[in-house]
């Protein structure tokens, strides 16, 4: 049996193991080019007004410059346009480096003074994801800063009006905070441009401060639409690199119809195309170049300071991160051309498709399409080209004589940038005004390029194909042949609509004729979120896409489209495979978050197991067999399934008794809420319960036997510092110690900071676990020396009366085969009681770190969410130090405490999955009634 639990539990791990491994290394290499700097960086601080300099001593507000501007702006006579950078979790206010660095540069070339001013802001890199009491410290002092940076500007004719901001994972949370402060005015702030920030919910709710003030800017966003809806936000995610912040995260929560509000991944980013960690989205040069270009063509030049018109920020935000039309932004395109160039130069096509290759000499060339032969045979028009110069190519020509066009309308703005090439698609039932279309291919400055067009039927070029089962397990896959006789085909990935799907698509190119062609690019378009994925390979190859999703489908969304810009006269095969890896990768990268609370729901049983052994045997089970039997998934998840379908029943009665809501899968869907549940397909929650369940026990099995073998090793260094005991209360505290320990931990935790109790207390504890590993190595090694029979045969002492009474027990002499079990028993309790004590110190590590951090500014942790708990977990932590077997099988409550941890571990999952604090809420609830065992 405990061979067979061990198998178990290595299968558990492997699975864990696997996704663990998917999540931090399945993606692709960084392809993300550094930023660096030319002269040395500096970072003038700007001084703030006394009362604000007293309130927030650890934060600061700087001025980003280099050679030559630093020194201009030594004074603080500024005259550009403000951009300010905002920091995340754990940020520095140097990172601002990257924008700062290239913004400079890019104001060397531009004509009339215009350029930035960067500042940055520091908020002495606060661990605000993980502790949220900082939160609207942070963005009182944005305020602040922000009114401090516009008072710069008063000595200008035309001062700015608003800063921009951009914001680094929770800056860019904070950025959007503001607007929820009484006094704040909105119109200081117009444009924010966040990075990497989870704005649709928290990536762990490890106290209430965050919920609260996620709650409170999604409110106000959703509540006041209408106010806000001059202020343009963009928010960039990172892609499958970024596993801290999942993309699907950093969705903007807004009302249908507010085009001012955009999310995308940067993958999706023209001439970005790359996905970047949580760090280097801040320094990723290829997304710093959008956001820098961005930001120049949003500068007036007349004012020289930012539009504040919200279609002009809008037409910029599309250019530079949706969709590039490889022409200059505010070039309006020409109406009416004439291009009566040369009669020589003009050639009609008659044939589907044209593939022209340009001479390396310079010449003017026209090639004329006829419209009316087509209309109904086709239904659109396909071109591409390798020259990315920054002028149109395509238009529809108006009036033609014998061989050229004479006017002619441009065409080009509908223009799409790929990785290697532009491509334009024209639908014919847009083209009624046209007898022909014109393709420019003239190259008068001798670069070569490549231009191929054809007539494309779009039905006979789209095929579908239904992605295999996600529990196929990759043993069988959907196979599709594409046969290329045109340049684009569209393949529908039909049922491919959930973030637990996860497959490797193979596409495979073979060519009957092996010459110099464009290369193939794969793009997987997802139609509800801008998370597109583009793949650039040349012909022949075979390669592997990752097809995952960042969000699930909301309803009446249509499926996921792979396209493939293909070489003619080519045959593609493409194979979709289900991947259990990429599965695990994506339960973690979704649900990662809920596996401590099944690792605490594992201790909790496992704790239940101790004491009904106790109960009915007066003896402690083994820890690993406790902890392994703690893996009770039809005494869990059914009764959970059950609670939920009960709540969802009286859930107006729930509601109005203003009671807590239930926890269900994290948001993963653009209209999804934090407290909403999803409408996910029926299989998703009842797998991943028990997938989670299981992973969680691993996580508790695995760690309990590494506690373990912690402590067996740290009791053999620190055992020559005790003096050898043979007692099962070697540790124990004195009634008068524990009252006067209980005292100073509650006095530590209301006077600064409350985690730090409940991390002293735990240590405590600990040091009565090494003594009794200490005992119990001591007890072993001296009955193996001398053995208790054998001492009393040889002092005559053996009698029947008295070998019977030795096995009873009933007076156990220091040194005997009873008291070793006696301190074995205690060791094993005390050993599954640590393992327990570890949660609520991991999950209160945070506020212990920040308060930690900012003790030269405050001795106080201020507001602390464990102050709260403190007092019983550190009694109970203190009293269970003198806690024994023989104490709790003789206690009254034993039998009612045993009952406890199996309801409360049902309620721990219905309403701690997303909120992690709660956990501790529950074991102090399970932990309180054993420390009473034993008193009582």
């Amino acid at each position: 049996m405990k061979l067979a639990t061990v198998a178990f539990y290595v299968f558990a791990l492997g699975l864990l193991v696997v996704g663990l491994r998917e999540l931090l290394t399945g993606f692709e290499e960084n392809r993300c080019s550094m930023t660096y700097m030319f002269e040395y960086p500096e970072y003038r601080r700007v001084a703030l007004p006394r009362r604000v300099a007293r309130l927030y001593p650890a934060y600061g507000l700087y001025l980003y410059g280099e050679g030559l501007y630093a020194q201009e702006t030594r004074s603080l006579k500024l005259t550009g346009a403000p951009v300010l950078f905002l920091p995340g979790n754990a940020g520095s206010y140097k990172q601002a480096r990257s924008l700062g660095s290239v913004a400079l540069r890019k104001a060397e070339n531009m004509e009339g003074g215009v350029h930035l001013n960067v500042f940055t802001v520091d908020f002495n890199e606060e661990l605000v994801a993980l502790y949220g009491g900082s939160l609207q410290r942070q963005t009182l002092f944005l305020h602040e800063s922000i009114k401090a940076i516009l008072r710069l500007y008063k000595h200008l004719k035309i001062p700015p009006q608003s800063v921009a901001l951009v914001g680094h994972s929770m800056g860019g949370v904070v950025a959007r905070a503001l607007f929820t402060l009484p006094r704040f005015n909105p119109h200081v702030v117009s444009l924010i441009i966040t990075q990497a920030s989870p704005h649709l919910a928290p990536v762990l709710a490890l106290d209430p401060y965050l919920l609260d003030f996620y709650s409170a800017v999604k409110q106000k966003w959703l509540n006041q639409a209408n106010k806000l809806r001059n202020v343009t936000v963009l928010s960039v995610g990172g892609g499958y690199r970024d596993y801290q912040v999942r993309s699907g995260l950093t969705y903007l929560t807004c009302p249908l119809g507010d085009p001012n509000k955009l999310s995308l991944v940067v993958t999706a980013v023209p001439r970005t195309w790359v996905s970047t960690d949580h760090l280097s989205i801040v320094w990723c040069k290829e997304l710093v170049l959008a956001t820098v270009r961005a930001f120049f063509n949003l500068i007036d030049p007349e004012t020289r300071q930012f539009t504040e018109d919200p279609e002009r920020k809008l037409a910029v935000i599309n250019h530079h991160f949706i969709r590039h039309p490889v022409r200059m932004l505010g070039e309006s395109p020409d109406t009416s051309i004439s291009i009566l160039d040369f009669p020589e130069a003009w050639s009609e096509v008659n044939t589907l498709r044209l593939a022209y290759s340009t001479p390396k000499e310079g010449q003017v060339r026209y090639f004329l399409f006829a419209l009316s032969s087509r209309r109904k045979a086709y239904s659109h028009f396909y071109c591409r080209s390798n020259n990315l110069e920054m002028s149109s190519w395509v238009h529809g020509c108006i009036h033609k004589n014998s061989s050229s066009c004479v006017h002619a309308v441009d065409l080009s703005t509908g223009t799409e940038l790929l990785p290697p090439y532009k491509v334009l698609v024209l639908s014919l039932n847009d083209l009624s005004a046209f007898t022909h279309l014109v393709v420019s291919a003239s190259n008068l400055n001798g670069k070569q390029f490549t231009v191929e067009c054809e007539w494309q039927r779009q039905e006979s070029q789209t095929l579908s194909i239904s992605v295999p089962h996600v529990l196929s397990f990759g043993f069988t896959a959907s196979d599709v042949t594409v046969n290329s006789s045109g340049l684009l085909h569209t393949v529908q990935l039909q049922h491919f609509h959930q973030v637990y799907q996860a497959f490797r698509i193979t596409v495979s190119s073979q060519c009957k004729v092996h010459k110099d062609r464009l290369p193939s690019v794969y793009r997987m378009k997802v139609v509800w979120f801008r998370e597109d994925s583009l793949t650039t390979v040349s012909v022949p190859s075979v390669s592997e896409i990752s097809g995952m999703l960042h969000m699930s489908r909301p309803d009446n969304a249509s499926g996921v489209l792979l396209q493939l810009h293909t070489a003619p006269n080519c045959q593609y095969k493409v194979s979709v495979r289900a991947s259990l890896s990429k599965v695990m990768g994506q339960v973690l990268r979704f649900c990662g978050p809920m596996v401590p609370v099944y690792t605490a729901v594992t201790l909790l049983l496992a704790c239940r197991g101790q004491l009904s052994s106790i109960l009915k045997l007066s003896r402690a089970e083994d820890m690993s067999q406790a902890v392994g039997s703690g893996l009770q998934p039809h005494k869990i998840s059914l009764p959970v399934y059950v609670v939920h379908i009960l709540l969802g029943w009286f859930q107006e009665v729930w509601s109005i008794l203003h009671l807590p809501p239930m926890d269900t899968l994290p948001p993963t869907f653009p209209d999804g809420a934090f407290h909403e549940t999803l409408a996910a397909p029926e299989e998703w929650p009842h797998l991943l319960s028990p997938l989670l369940y299981i992973l969680g026990a691993a996580v508790a099995y695995w760690g309990s036997t590494l506690l373990r073998l912690l402590i067996q090793f740290i009791s053999l260094v620190l055992a020559p510092l005790h003096r050898p005991s043979v007692s099962r209360d070697c540790g124990a505290l004195k009634p008068r110690t524990q009252l006067l320990v209980i005292l100073a931990l509650t006095v530590v935790g209301g006077t600064f900071c409350g985690a730090l109790s409940v991390f002293i207390s735990s240590l405590l504890h600990l040091y009565r676990v090494l003594r009794l590993q200490m005992t119990e190595r001591y007890l072993s090694h001296m009955l193996n020396l001398a053995p208790q029979k054998h001492k009393q045969a040889e002092n005559g002492a053996i009698t029947p009366e008295s070998s019977s009474k030795s096995k009873e027990c009933g007076s156990t002499p220091l040194l005997s085969e009873c008291a070793l079990q006696e301190v074995r028993d205690d060791l094993q309790l005390h050993l599954s009681l640590s393992a327990l004590f570890m949660l609520p110190v991991m999950l209160s590590a945070p506020s212990l770190i920040h308060w930690i951090r900012n003790l030269r500014y405050s001795t106080q942790l201020d507001p602390d969410h464990c102050w709260p708990h403190t007092v019983p977990l550190a009694a109970v932590y203190t009293l269970l130090i003198n806690c024994n077997t023989l104490k709790l099988s003789n206690s009254k409550l034993l039998s009612l405490t045993s009952r406890l941890p199996l309801p409360l571990a049902i309620t721990m999952v219905t309403f701690s999955s997303l909120h992690l604090y709660r956990v501790t809420y529950f074991l102090s609830a399970a932990l309180v009634p054993l420390a009473l065992c034993s008193l009582i």
